[in-house]
């Protein structure tokens, strides 16, 4: 079983702006609502320890494997429960410049394994406010830093 979740918001800072503040991942405690706490080193085969509040949800830490890092474009990540199969994610977040010098952040994650039908529900809504109110947590905290530093 397979299954995907897509959210986007566009932000008005440059890819570059955005970059630096989405892998400050030792910071993400300071805003980010849905991931409330990660560590480790943002570069790809590092495994990070990221720990996720979805709204509605139970809380739970898991340890995922970066697979891709392109500066200022692309961050992805692939979790796992348990073995292989079983319920794995593809986080990923895709950075993209508009005509207007601002970024479309890109922000999602593709299931699959055994667990993903009875977990359906729950991605569907958690998981998807959870993207939605960090994308905008994201925003917000981009677009004041380039505030105060005017």
């Amino acid at each position: 079983m397979h299954h995907h979740i897509q959210t986007e918001i566009e932000i008005d800072a440059s890819p570059s702006e955005v970059w630096e503040v989405l892998i400050d991942i030792d910071r993400w405690s300071e805003w980010n609502p849905f991931i409330v706490e990660s560590a480790g080193s943002v570069d790809v085969g590092q495994t990070l320890r990221n720990r996720i509040e979805p709204p509605g949800g139970r809380a739970m830490t898991f340890t995922p494997t970066i697979t891709v890092v392109e500066a200022a474009h692309t961050f992805e990540w692939l979790g796992r429960l348990g073995v292989p199969g079983l319920f794995d994610g593809r986080h990923r977040f895709e950075l993209t410049p508009t005509t207007d010098g601002g970024t479309r952040l890109r922000h999602t994650e593709s299931f699959s394994g055994v667990l993903v039908r009875p977990l359906r529900r729950s991605l569907d809504t958690g998981t998807a406010a959870g993207f939605r109110l960090m994308n905008e947590a994201l925003r917000q905290r981009v677009e004041t830093s380039i505030a105060c530093a005017d």
